[in-house]
């Protein structure tokens, strides 16, 4: 059984420059510009995220 992976549509404002340098190594990895950014942003990000409430 297949596995459907939901996407959303997401506007960022992002630095010409990375911009164009992101989509030159899409090419060079013959790959997409979403996939490329979701690569990058999975190994940033941690495993697990916790939110804790400021005390107040």
């Amino acid at each position: 059984m297949s596995t459907v992976i939901q996407k959303q549509r997401t506007t960022l404002f992002i630095n010409h420059s990375i911009v164009t340098h992101a989509k030159a190594q899409a090419l060079v990895e013959n790959t997409t510009l979403t996939n490329l950014v979701e690569r990058a942003l999975v190994a940033f990000l941690p495993d697990e995220i916790v939110v804790k409430k400021p005390k107040i």
